[in-house]
């Protein structure tokens, strides 16, 4: 898992419409994203991140906004 104290660097993991003012790090597991802040972030930016990521789980927990990875499927 990578984590900077700078700006985002991976420009894959931008989104078109960016990333919370208050987003330090991004990191990407397999599907999941998750982002870390300097302080906590608020419901508008859980908001702004749930419309990047439309059907998939997003959770807020202080300063930490995490995109849960897709289920599965079994075949």
């Amino acid at each position: 898992m990578t984590h900077t104290t700078d700006a985002i660097r991976n420009d894959e993991t931008e989104p078109a419409i960016g990333w919370p003012a208050a987003t330090l790090s991004v990191s990407r597991i397999d599907d999941a994203v998750i982002l870390h802040a300097g302080s906590d972030y608020d419901l508008s930016d859980l908001s702004l991140v749930r419309h990047q990521f439309p059907g998939r789980r997003v959770t807020l927990d202080g300063d930490t906004i995490t995109v849960w990875p897709r289920p599965r499927e079994h075949r």
